[in-house]
């Protein structure tokens, strides 16, 4: 796993030896990015990078121009390595680590940090499983929507990671779906936020 483009090109970053992780290929990200960096403007602007695992996804804006990143993750594994990948990359003072539940982040008002400007993109990430099962899909829908209304920036984007058979659109947030991309297995569903008319 490494960055791809921008000022940390080709460094390379730690994955623990754990499952609960599921870092995205370099081709994927590649795909991603080059798509995403026409979509927004990254330049100076915060991202929220939700179910976070080692941080590839904020690495990779900050990389790329972000001002700031937020990652959301409580697998301790993970955040050993997250911190790392930080620190190594010297990006301390641009980097904040929420140690928790990437869905308490849409009920808790003062998770994210108010002060640190327009947050233009938001990565959720949450294990396939939560998609198929009620409860989690709920929390899913529900942390979507306040990213999209309370959260992300006006013409912002919510960037969500999922198995490809997964079918959105029974969820309110198929709605406001803006893009699609699959590889293989994987799909990448670009949600923009704001209110809809007649919401």
């Amino acid at each position: 796993m490494r960055i791809i483009a921008g000022e940390f090109r080709h460094r390379v970053l730690v994955s623990p030896p754990t499952r609960t992780t599921r870092p995205i290929t370099d081709r994927a990200k590649q795909s991603l990015f080059d798509a995403l960096t026409v979509a927004v403007d990254l330049g100076g602007g915060a991202v929220l990078d939700c179910f976070s695992g080692t941080g590839s996804m904020g690495l990779e804006c900050l990389s790329r121009g972000a001002g700031r990143a937020i990652f959301v993750e409580r697998d301790r594994d993970a955040l050993a390595g997250l911190r790392k990948n930080i620190d190594t990359l010297g990006v301390v003072t641009q980097c904040r680590v929420l140690a928790m539940d990437a869905y308490r982040v849409g009920h808790a008002t003062t998770a994210l940090p108010q002060d640190w400007g327009d947050l233009r993109v938001a990565f959720v990430d949450p294990p396939y499983a939560h998609l198929q099962e009620p409860p989690t899909r709920v929390l899913l829908d529900g942390l979507v929507e306040t990213l999209a209304h309370e959260r992300v920036t006006a013409g912002g984007l919510i960037i969500l990671r999922h198995a490809a058979a997964t079918d959105l659109q029974d969820l309110v947030l198929a709605r406001r779906i803006v893009r699609r991309l699959q590889y293989g297995s994987m799909a990448i569903t670009w949600l923009r936020s704001g209110v809809l008319p007649g919401i």
